[in-house]
């Protein structure tokens, strides 16, 4: 990924964070109390993010196996509520350990 891309995938963020959660304030004077309403608002954010990242984990190894084995590990690690670096971390050595095989099993 480039520099470039990657302040426009991160201003985008920033913006639709940042909308999203100022927007209400300023449209509305009374406190939102429509459940679905406040629940749309509050899945945004994530949605946004998840649509930025999953392209780029498809895209950050050469190999469409390692990245899939990576995002694989890091869905499970974080279904079983583990923090932020620990799914990181497990993710990165799941990229590593089907690089490193596949690399001995094509030489």
């Amino acid at each position: 990924m480039s520099l470039t891309s990657f302040f426009c995938y991160l201003a985008t963020m920033v913006i639709v964070t940042y909308l999203i959660r100022v927007l209400p304030y300023i449209c509305m004077r009374k406190e939102v109390k429509n459940v679905f309403f406040k629940s749309f608002l509050g899945y945004i954010p994530v949605t946004v993010l998840a649509v930025m990242t999953v392209p780029a984990i498809f895209s950050s190894t050469g190999n469409f196996f390692s990245a899939a084995a990576g995002l694989l590990v890091g869905i499970i690690v974080a279904w079983f509520e583990r923090g932020l670096l620990t799914v990181a971390l497990s993710s990165c050595g799941a990229v590593l350990l089907v690089e490193l095989i596949m690399k001995y099993l094509i030489h």
